[in-house]
């Protein structure tokens, strides 16, 4: 039976000894294909001609500046769970524009375009909305500083999901609540977050080499910067009496290293089972150590040196956690009374 081949052009050449040799080519690129029809090497060679025609049609639109995106190296500096959520997001991105000329993206109405899908996501899902457009801003920005684009029509939007946390600190009693129902694994982990300001995932990769009876080293993955943190007397002595089980200091149970879920999940139960009645995170932690260095009487500067913050990041924490922290407001009156007594 004759099966015939869909977009591939058959060529018959008849040599001078009357011997008929037929060519095939890929019809959209004008490709030569090699092999014959239904051998591997026929299969391979029309699917590589195949994929050069998609490459070619895609060039210019958001689904090219895309890739392209995540080809360079901002995209390979980013940590490896920041680029996996990035990914997520932009796959949601270029089911929706991949193919949208990026000449269109630069039309001056394309931006009330942008937004209005952002709107329309925003109804049922504010915060993966911002999540998604953001992506997609990110790409723009890139693609305009690599001169793909002329501007970014969404290098700014309104964000609908808004979250305040500026109360949303663990307090002696949560942390007496939390200390009271949790396992020892989970215990030394909230201390090395409360102690040490750093992130959940800096602290279940920390290996025991990084620290060295005094202090703790370490680059954290997000940021890539290096920080080393003195141990207080309490971080010190827990550590000390903790078993050296793994490479890591946190370790499960049975002694092998936390997974991400895992953690998650352990973390989560002993939180329900403290009854704890504020929504508190294992990342408020981090904006709760700053509030411990600031109340302690450390500087912005010196906190930064600590947690990895960025002066300008301190600040803002500060802004926001510290103005609601009742012995802060028991020391302003303090000084304050102080102050008058001596003006008297």
């Amino acid at each position: 039976m004759r099966v015939k081949l869909k977009g591939i052009n058959t060529v018959s050449h008849t040599a001078a000894d009357g011997s008929t040799t037929k060519y095939f080519y890929h019809r959209a690129s004008g490709k030569r294909l090699t092999g014959v029809p239904g051998t591997a090497e026929f299969i391979a060679s029309l699917e590589e001609a195949g994929r050069s025609v998609a490459q070619a049609r895609g060039t210019g639109t958001v689904m090219w500046l895309i890739r392209q995106y995540c080809g360079s190296r901002q995209w390979e500096k980013l940590a490896d769970s920041t680029r996996a959520i990035g990914r997520l997001n932009l796959n949601a991105v270029e089911a929706k524009w991949g193919a949208t000329p990026l000449k269109h993206v630069e039309n001056p109405r394309s931006r009330a375009i942008f937004l209005r899908w952002h709107d329309e996501l925003a109804r049922t899902q504010p915060r993966a909305a911002d999540n998604k457009l953001a992506a997609l801003a990110r790409v723009f920005s890139w693609g305009y500083n690599r001169g793909h684009l002329t501007h970014n029509p969404i290098a700014t939007f309104e964000r609908a999901y808004g979250s305040n946390r500026a109360e949303l600190i663990w307090l002696p009693e949560h942390v007496a609540a939390f200390d009271g129902v949790a396992t020892p694994e989970l215990r030394l982990s909230l201390l090395l977050a409360l102690h040490t300001g750093q992130r959940q995932g800096d602290l279940l990769r920390l290996p025991w080499s990084a620290f060295d009876g005094e202090a703790i080293a370490l680059r954290q993955g997000k940021s890539g910067r290096k920080v080393w943190i003195p141990c207080t007397v309490a971080l010190r002595t827990a550590l000390e009496a903790a078993p050296r089980r793994a490479v890591t200091v946190l370790t499960k149970a049975d002694g092998k290293s936390w997974t991400k879920n895992a953690f998650h999940n352990a973390w989560k139960s002993a939180f329900e089972k403290a009854r704890i009645a504020e929504d508190l995170h294992f990342h408020d932690l981090r904006g709760t150590a700053v509030t411990m260095l600031s109340e302690a009487g450390c500087t912005p500067q010196e906190i930064a040196t600590i947690t990895g913050h960025t002066l300008a990041s301190v600040t803002k924490i500060l802004e926001v956690y510290l103005a609601r922290t009742r012995s802060l407001a028991q020391s302003a009156i303090v000084k304050l009374d102080a102050h008058r007594r001596n003006a008297k």
